[in-house]
């Protein structure tokens, strides 16, 4: 019997590569978007053609009333929830601290921070056994920027993923009697869609691997996360970051 998994931010970069692989694994896959329907299509129609059921949903994860939709269109359409990747997030604004404006730090938080919390909620809810659920696993993408800080171009990426770090940890104890596994999973440089455009090409031959990372290695550890070889895993943080 396939397991469901919901995906947010499904159909690009680390999530759709996540999707993709987890066809492949017996997880059908609603896949969450925002704005680029075609390529939510797009990630929908190569899950079917491994063999797994899809659906895409568009919603904002930083809207309350788009999140409660989102999990409940999964419930409906592809059933129990057993999984859940929270891949959404956004990079700006751009800059050193100085030079940046509060409207501009607002809808990063807003996505990248309670958002977060806002899609760990829902799944908390379905998968609790407090709440008649069966268990599941959680997995939320970071980003090695909380740990390297960001200086000089993206400090509030780097504090809204410091965040996420820590929401992760304390969720895992929080629900570890409950039949939740709770993890994080931390790329470094990655060549997906949300890379400035000409970073990877500067970056990749200074990293450690003199190269980025690829999505589907991200992908790989998330889906081990999500499987039963990780059954005594929680509140870790695997860094996915050629050494970096």
């Amino acid at each position: 019997m396939s397991k469901v998994l919901l995906i947010t931010g499904g159909g690009r970069g680390i999530g759709h590569a996540t999707a993709i692989q987890a066809a492949t694994e017996g997880w059908d896959v609603c896949v969450n978007y925002q704005g680029n329907t075609a390529r939510a299509e797009e990630t929908v129609a190569k899950i079917e053609n491994a063999g797994g059921r899809a659906i895409a949903v568009k919603a904002d994860i930083s809207n309350e009333e788009d999140v409660v939709r989102l999990f409940e269109a999964c419930d409906t359409e592809l059933g129990t929830l057993q999984g859940m990747v929270n891949s959404a997030g956004i990079l700006g604004p751009e800059g050193r601290i100085e030079d940046l404006d509060a409207s501009a730090i607002g809808p990063l938080l807003d996505i990248n921070v309670k958002g977060t919390m806002m899609v760990s909620r829902e799944a908390v809810k379905r998968m609790s056994t407090n709440s008649g659920g069966s268990g599941g696993a959680i997995v939320l993408v970071s980003s090695v920027a909380s740990r390297l800080g960001g200086a000089g171009s993206t400090i509030p990426y780097a504090a809204s993923k410091g965040a996420v770090d820590s929401f992760g940890w304390g969720l895992a104890q929080e629900v570890a009697g409950e039949g939740i596994l709770v993890n994080v999973v931390s790329p470094g440089i990655i060549d997906t869609e949300i890379q400035p455009a000409g970073r990877v090409e500067a970056m990749g031959p200074k990293l450690p691997f003199a190269r980025a990372g690829q999505a589907f290695e991200p992908a790989a550890a998330i889906l081990w996360l999500l499987s039963d070889d990780a059954s005594y895993v929680s509140g870790a943080n695997l860094s996915v970051s050629g050494a970096r």
